[in-house]
């Protein structure tokens, strides 16, 4: 019997809300079927115009990758990702980064970041059918919460084999299988995997939080910009992302940008070698 995400007939968005903070995940069948065509033909001329076209002999990336293609972009613009994020982090969150992949073989146990329990989450677009056994996502519902940490300190399941006697593709988990055109959204600190997928597996995630709004958040944001820095970048986003974006679109692009420079800062803290001058 296939595997299927748990669905009330109408969820409402408190109710989807609450499922998100207690299971740390939530799935959207179908919320971009309409434009999930054009979707696909945008990622594919993102690849091809940078000329990272799959050999499928190992992971293909491009980050940032929403940020190349006109179509994409105009996800940050679309009435049902406003509401979907909006009604999780606020109406005024914030885009982070993204990534478009195409993806080979596994990938095993991990979390994306340990910042604040409900800060960072993140939106990923499957673009082929994938299943438990043909790489879907696979979470372990509540991992985000700070009881779970103790539980699985990021070694528990990564090395499973050697903990437990058991391979990864095993553990417990739960399938997210998705279709085309689906949404799924997780926390950052969701345990999430992928087994048995094909050599060139399409998908992108977009990055998202809470606007920062206390000192905490602001050092947990210029943290995690830090990690996103990309030399000679004077901006977290490409060019067509801010040639394209309207007053609306701007509020989610607005803080990052502010705190970019503090981020670099903190990315050359961080990196410095010991002793350098």
């Amino acid at each position: 019997m296939p595997f299927d995400f748990p669905l009330m007939s109408t969820p409402t968005p408190a109710q989807q809300r609450a499922f998100f903070e207690t299971y740390g995940i939530l799935k959207l069948p179908g919320l971009l079927k309409n434009e999930i065509a054009g979707i696909i033909a945008e990622f594919e001329a993102a690849f091809a115009e940078l000329g990272r076209n799959p050999d499928g002999t190992r992971r293909r990336s491009i980050v940032p990758f929403v940020d190349q293609r006109p179509g994409l972009c105009a996800l940050l613009d679309h009435p049902a990702i406003l509401a979907a994020v909006g009604n999780l982090l606020g109406p005024d969150f914030n885009y982070v980064s993204s990534d478009g992949n195409y993806y080979t073989g596994d990938t095993g146990w991990h979390r994306d970041s340990l910042y604040q329990s409900s800060s960072y989450i993140k939106l990923a677009l499957y673009l082929d059918r994938v299943t438990k056994d043909t790489g879907c996502l696979r979470v372990i519902p509540g991992s985000h919460h700070d009881a779970a940490l103790k539980i699985w300190d990021g070694t528990v399941t990564a090395e499973s084999e050697a903990n437990f006697g058991v391979h990864g593709r095993d553990l417990p988990a739960f399938p997210l299988e998705n279709e085309p055109g689906d949404v799924l959204l997780f926390n950052h600190r969701v345990l999430h995997a992928s087994f048995g997928g094909s050599s060139s597996r399409r998908m992108f995630t977009m990055n998202l939080g809470r606007r920062a709004k206390d000192p905490k958040e602001y050092d947990d944001l210029i943290s995690y910009l830090s990690y996103h820095i990309r030399p000679h970048s004077s901006t977290p986003y490409g060019k067509t992302m801010l040639e394209t974006a309207s007053p609306a679109r701007l509020v989610h692009l607005t803080q990052p940008q502010q705190f970019w420079a503090a981020a670099g800062e903190h990315y050359k803290l961080r990196t410095a070698k010991p002793g350098a001058a």
